[in-house]
């Protein structure tokens, strides 16, 4: 995992709310991470490497953009 990256919008919580109420642990599991690996990604502690990125979106039935987005106006890394 990768620490937070503020460019980086996450809406992991509200698909995995949106996915029938699956539970951070049922997550986790189907992803192959802890729970708490979860729980910080949700709270925006750290950013997934892209290959947990991949497999929570597949879990999700949701492409990796519907989960993580750049922040508008902050593409280019710049806080304006």
């Amino acid at each position: 995992m990768k620490a937070r990256d503020e460019n980086v919008v996450n809406e992991l919580r509200r698909h995995r709310l949106l996915h029938g109420e699956l539970t951070q642990q049922a997550l986790a599991e189907a992803v192959g991470v802890s729970r708490q690996t979860i729980v910080s990604i949700e709270k925006g502690h750290y950013n997934p490497t892209v290959g947990l990125a991949l497999r929570l979106a597949h879990a999700l039935g949701v492409a990796v953009e519907d989960l993580f987005q750049l922040a508008r106006g902050r593409a280019d890394g710049s806080h304006r």
